[in-house]
């Protein structure tokens, strides 16, 4: 049988083919979101068994083991590792059509040379004795992976509150092929409906910056002392987690006033929360606009949906899912009022529902302003759009309404150090959409032009785009 990673994977044409392996395979990867640890990174470090690689962070697989039957034992729980990969086998095995089983054999042949075989019930064992021998191997580390990946340069995901000591210890290595850089997610500023989780945080920042935090004018200093600090480790990005986009009107008086209410242990509810939630998202994106950071902006996942599960794991435990909210007029609101306060910065969009696609490929060309090309963005199909389908439509949709080829490209936004592999299947994808086109006479024959367009999509207008320290 055919290996079923080959060559000319996804590649449907000659075009196709020739764009992917003249122009795409060998671009320098720029990851600006991914959930990985950056003490894993600085550290190097080393991995005892492929369960801890490519099964304990990653709620993908998490999610779709759950549906094939698999108890949580064998998931999250205590089960051997073992036995948790022949689960993992029996779910790839079922999984065909899911994306996830085309990130598992591509993973299975760049990381550990298996392309002989299909992962299922009947190769789980040879398979998963086959990993651990390379894992066994020294030079395999989180460093090597990265360098063999070609990732050039990559940003975590950072509370203000998170202590930067590994991306200061990492930027003083010389022996490293990489650069990392912390982002700045200040998602739990928002949390005003949950005052005892808030002011923890509240607790938190006040010893990350030093200062005694007593009212709100005491809040925007700590975050800004932060957002310093954070600079200063060259973030150059920050990321805002929103269900919905708050876009209500308020007075300084009254957002005052509603911080005290949440310092004495009361929610903010209907009205008053949106309009803290405003005044928070304002303020921080006109901070970022200050130091001509990139902001991304995520919006519409129904998170932690089953509130049982929840109290057992926690958040980002597969249960989430896509929400149908209606963002553009909030979205319009925002944009048009940072706009008119000359604080909008490079701003990238990321619908999660794909119903979407057409408003966001419109709405981003209300405020391109000249000053770089797409500066407003269409950020690329993330988690449940992460897949051939959801790619083609994302693109399809900025082809038709604005311009692909200012577009910034993939992104892994994952917890697994493996999961570089899908910058590969992403421009396989880009490949194969160019290279169709090419050979249905609907785009020009000529590989320089579309060529070059590919090499921008992949890497090139990323580097340009986010404006990353030397």
């Amino acid at each position: 049988m055919k290996n079923f990673i080959h060559d000319n994977f996804i590649l449907e044409t000659d075009a196709a083919s020739r764009l992917y392996h003249d122009y795409a395979s060998t671009m320098p990867i720029i990851d600006y979101h991914n959930h990985l640890s950056p003490s894993v990174l600085s550290n190097n470090d080393h991995f005892n068994d492929i369960v801890d690689i490519w099964l304990k962070e990653d709620h993908y697989k998490w999610r779709a083991m759950r549906t094939n039957g698999i108890p949580e034992e064998k998931i999250t729980g205590n089960a051997p590792p073992r036995e948790k990969f022949r689960s993992w086998a029996d779910t790839v095995q079922a999984s065909i059509r899911n994306p996830l089983y085309h990130w598992a054999h591509i993973e299975m042949t760049r990381y550990f040379g298996i392309n002989d075989l299909l992962l299922g019930s009947e190769t789980a064992d040879e398979i998963y004795d086959l990993c651990n021998e390379v894992l066994a191997d020294k030079n395999f580390s989180a460093w090597e992976i990265i360098k063999k990946m070609n990732v050039e340069i990559l940003c975590t995901t950072d509370d203000p509150v998170d202590n930067l000591e590994y991306h200061e210890a990492l930027a003083k290595k010389k022996d490293v092929s990489f650069r990392m850089y912390p982002a700045w997610r200040p998602d739990r500023a928002f949390k005003a409906d949950n005052p005892v989780a808030f002011n923890k945080w509240i607790s938190e920042l006040e010893s990350a910056s030093n200062l005694e935090i007593k009212n709100l004018d005491d809040l925007k200093e700590a975050l800004k002392k932060r957002h310093d600090i954070f600079h200063h480790c060259g973030c150059r990005i920050s990321d805002y987690g929103m269900t919905t986009i708050p876009a209500e009107d308020y007075t300084d008086t009254e957002i005052a006033k509603y911080f005290t209410t949440i310092r004495k242990g009361v929610s903010l509810k209907g009205l008053e929360l949106d309009s803290y939630r405003s005044a928070m998202l304002h303020f921080l994106i006109e901070l970022d606009a200050m130091k001509e950071w990139s902001i991304q902006i995520h919006m519409g996942v129904l998170r932690n949906n089953n509130s049982h599960m929840f109290k057992q794991l926690g958040p980002d435990a597969g249960f989430d899912s896509i929400g149908d909210f209606s963002h553009a007029a909030p979205l319009i609101k925002l944009l048009d009022h940072l706009n008119k306060n000359n604080s909008l910065p490079r701003t990238i969009l990321y619908p999660i529902n794909p119903s979407d696609n057409a408003m966001i490929a419109t709405m981003i060309g209300n405020f391109q302003d000249g000053t770089i090309p797409g500066k407003i963005q269409f950020g690329p199909a993330w988690w449940f759009m992460d897949q051939k389908t959801g790619m083609e439509e994302q693109m399809n949709a900025l082809s038709a309404m604005g311009l692909l080829s200012r577009f910034i490209g993939m992104t892994t936004d994952s917890r697994s150090l493996l999961s570089f592999s899908r910058h590969e299947y992403f421009r396989r994808i880009l490949c194969n959409l160019f290279g169709n086109d090419m050979e249905k006479g609907l785009v020009p024959m000529d590989f320089k032009l579309i060529g070059g367009i590919i090499q921008d999509i992949a890497c090139n207008n990323a580097k340009q785009y986010f404006k990353f320290p030397a």
